[in-house]
């Protein structure tokens, strides 16, 4: 499905690096004077002890760091930085995780792991406002919601499971094991990105310039002309229905799929809050997930190969799905899930590029790419509440303004590519989202994991049933 890299992409992977090495180094500085400053105000956070002794402190000594919640400097600083990142984050399909981790690290003053948590919290809100936008959105050429229920149904149930993985690997799994991972799959889906936003960017171009041409010829210069994203026509305005009511873009067998398997998973996961780790029932409980999410997978897999269903949103383009290709998209489904589970991300950062590769109008792979995020973070919320790694008033304050940011970047972006007729600029906030959340967490976690071995703190995994 993807195309053999060449040198100039090379190229741009060797100045990521530099600039990926230049920022750790100015984050290692801005870390040693962040302890400095903890050691001064020894008031200045609350370690917290779990109910239960094994909770307290695992094989490494970890203790979850949660900040006094009062007004300041530093809620106020976080509180901007979290609303700027949850509204290009929104727009992106990518939910900003990338943004607020490190926020939630160095500026509020929460250990690695809670940051992570809280972070999904504000991932949720974003994209539970966003999908409440886009259910009045209509497709941008054709008569179909914006949000493709087929891809989603494809998707959903694969990266729930591996959101399920990923949640028990954020506890097993050393923080530079992470963060390696991290970095070298945000780079990669950075760049393509990028790349496919400009290849869309030169179609716009030349469909807008035909179009003027074709007005100019005809004489009707003075009429406004809306192009056409899925470079097929041009249309006016005023000729395309963009709102509808809610009731009118909810295809409700497939939404009540999605919704069935969400509900199943997270009974599931209940259960096992309260079961001892480790132990048969607990073990039965997670792989009961398996058949659940599977079963719905090769439901719509099964219906793609044999045609009786298609993703409808890539209008007239026909698209042979293959049991190769159909494999393929279930195994990246797994990893943005085990992906946005470690690391509090929105599983947007691996299904966003992957929508655009298989040809999805950037306008619906962003509301697609919300839609399953909706899902899948408040999923990975209910896993983190229950064990009670994050501050409800924290969590409840950065999820009200990631809400209302998400809200404001959809309608101002909306007005934007309205006025400008370009959607690649949806492609070129994805891939900037992805290239900073690279920067900023792989630096953090460059720092932090120097900061270990200067210490000679344990590095290695943690042992799960004890966590």
């Amino acid at each position: 499905m993807a195309k053999i890299i060449g040198p100039k992409w090379c190229n741009n992977m060797r100045v990521i690096g530099v600039l990926v090495v230049a920022s750790s180094v100015l984050l290692v500085s801005a870390n040693e004077i962040s302890i400095e400053q903890k050691d001064i105000d020894s008031n200045y956070v609350t370690r917290v002890s779990k109910i239960n002794s094994s909770h307290q402190v695992t094989r490494s000594g970890y203790t979850h760091v949660w900040p006094d919640m009062k007004l300041g400097w530093r809620i106020v600083v976080g509180g901007i930085i979290g609303f700027l990142g949850a509204a290009f984050g929104s727009v992106g399909g990518v939910g900003g995780g990338g943004i607020f981790v490190p926020m939630l690290t160095l500026i509020v003053g929460f250990d690695e792991k809670s940051s992570t948590a809280i972070s999904k919290c504000m991932v949720m809100g974003g994209a539970v406002a966003t999908v409440f936008y886009n259910l009045r959105q209509r497709h941008p050429t054709l008569e179909l919601p914006i949000i493709d229920y087929d891809l989603a149904l494809l998707f959903q149930p694969m990266l729930m499971l591996g959101i399920s993985i990923g949640v028990s690997f954020n506890v097993i799994l050393a923080d530079w094991m992470i963060i390696l991972l991290l970095i070298i799959v945000f780079l990669i889906t950075s760049t393509k990105s990028f790349l496919k936003g400009i290849e869309i960017w030169k179609k716009e171009t030349i469909m807008k310039k035909e179009a003027a041409r074709r007005l100019q010829s005809n004489g009707n210069d003075n009429d406004q002309v809306e192009y056409n994203n899925t470079n097929s026509t041009s249309e006016t305005k005023e000729s395309k229905t963009t709102e509808v009511p809610i009731l009118k873009n909810i295809y409700w067998k497939e939404l009540g799929l999605l919704t069935t398997v969400w509900t199943v998973i997270l009974g599931l996961q209940i259960a096992k809050n309260y079961t001892k780790n480790c132990s048969v029932l607990y073990w039965v409980l997670n792989f009961l997930q398996i058949p659940v999410t599977v079963g719905v997978t090769l439901y719509e897999a099964i219906s793609l190969y044999k045609g009786k269903r298609v993703i409808a949103s890539k209008g007239e383009v026909v698209t042979v799905w293959r049991v190769k290709k159909l494999i393929i998209c279930c195994f990246l489904g797994i990893m943005a899930g085990m992906i946005g589970g470690l690391l509090g991300l929105g599983g947007g950062f691996i299904m966003g590029p992957l929508f655009l590769e298989l040809g999805i109008p950037p306008q619906v792979s962003s509301a697609t790419a919300t839609l399953v995020m909706a899902y899948s973070s408040s999923m990975s919320v209910v896993e983190y509440y229950l064990l009670r790694r994050f501050p409800v008033p924290y969590a409840l304050y950065f999820a009200v303004v990631a809400t209302v940011s998400a809200l404001v970047g959809q309608h101002v972006v909306g007005k934007v590519i309205s006025i400008i007729g370009r959607a690649s600029l949806i492609i070129f906030i994805l891939s900037s989202m992805i290239f900073i959340s690279a920067i900023t967490l792989g630096g953090v976690g460059i720092s932090n994991t120097i900061e270990k071995i200067h210490n000679k703190e344990y590095m290695g995994f943690e042992n799960l049933c004890h966590y």
